[in-house]
């Protein structure tokens, strides 16, 4: 698809950092880049990391992805929506459940209205492995908006507005994640771990950014896009950053799962292979028009993508490359 204008809400954050950057070189004649998020000293960070000298068509909004008056103004004008504005993080869901409950869940109802308000062409929003088969509250809020973004499809009436998501695992290093929290505890030579049979996916930094930009040039609305991705073992990850320290076992936190799932067993029946993506589709949709224009094939029915039996498994080598790699493109930045 054409498109001339980009908002990401949340756009201050580690993903809308890193999008900015990368959509700044891919798309050297985009009219218009705008940031929404109600971080003030983010968005100045980001001001002086991206001066308006040097970049005249990015733009920064302060608001609330749950006021949706506010939303409606910063998707004036806007041909494409990036959803990243949440409240992410597992324990602070848990403990904030009303805050998580009106962020997530409500800031999505409100962006779904002003976007078909306001006549955007795309909405790609960004959700989580948590989302699959949830057993905490950050993954049930993220399963609603799931499911609101697809039934958005549906409700926008004459309007061309098309919704789809993409749902990925941990991005490595990322604000939020447990990298930083095992660099500072190897520091002390004993660094705690929750479980220690515990995996993980995991995704780069560009690699979410190149998924959510494939998602907004390919998708025909409906889908949730899902990439094919390593996984790793906790242990491993602690070894890489810390192989000199000794690990403790201090059990898993409140909504805490030992495994991820990207898709369900449940999700396989409405899944496809499109090569370097799954794509999961809504249940009772004709499939042939997906299939035809990704050139794809159905999955095995009854197949569940889990960060246990993924066979793409990341090494202590591995994870450490990744980590030195990580850290270069960030200091690149």
């Amino acid at each position: 698809m054409t498109f001339k204008s980009i908002l990401i809400t949340g756009g201050s954050g580690s993903f809308g950092l890193n999008a900015t950057r990368i959509i700044l070189n891919k798309y050297p004649n985009l009219e218009r880049l705008l940031i929404y998020s109600r971080n003030e000293l983010k968005q100045y960070e980001m001001q002086q990391a991206f001066p308006k000298v040097d970049f005249p068509n990015l733009q920064f909004m302060i608001g609330d992805v749950r006021d949706v008056e506010r939303l409606k103004r910063a998707c004036n004008g806007i041909d494409v929506v990036i959803h990243a504005a949440a409240i992410k993080m597992v324990p602070t869901a848990e403990a904030n459940p009303d805050e998580a409950i009106n962020t997530n869940i409500g800031g999505a109802q409100n962006l779904i209205k002003a976007a078909i308000e306001c006549g955007v062409k795309m909405v790609v929003a960004l959700s989580t492995d948590k989302a699959a088969a949830p057993v905490n509250l950050y993954g049930a809020t993220k399963l609603v908006a799931e499911k609101l973004f697809i039934a958005a499809n549906d409700i926008k009436g004459a309007e061309n507005t098309r919704f789809a998501l993409v749902r990925y695992g941990n991005v490595l290093g990322s604000n939020g994640s447990v990298v930083p929290f095992f660099l500072e505890k190897a520091k002390t030579a004993i660094v705690p771990i929750t479980n220690l049979e515990m995996t993980r996916f995991n995704i780069l930094a560009d690699e979410a950014v190149n998924i959510v930009l494939w998602a907004i040039e390919n998708a025909l609305g409906r889908e949730i896009v899902i990439p094919k991705i390593p996984s790793y073992n906790i242990l491993a990850l602690a070894s890489a950053i810390a192989p000199e320290a000794e690990f403790i076992e201090v059990g898993i936190r409140p909504g805490e799962k030992i495994h991820e799932e990207l898709i369900t067993v449940s999700d396989s029946y409405n899944t496809i292979d499109v090569g370097q993506y799954y794509i999961i589709l809504p249940p009772n949709i004709n499939k042939t028009k997906y299939l035809e224009h990704y050139g794809g094939t159905e999955i095995q029915k009854g197949f569940s993508y889990n960060s246990r039996d993924n066979e793409n498994r990341l090494l202590v080598d591995d994870i450490r490359k990744l980590l030195i790699y990580q850290f270069e493109q960030d200091i690149a930045q």
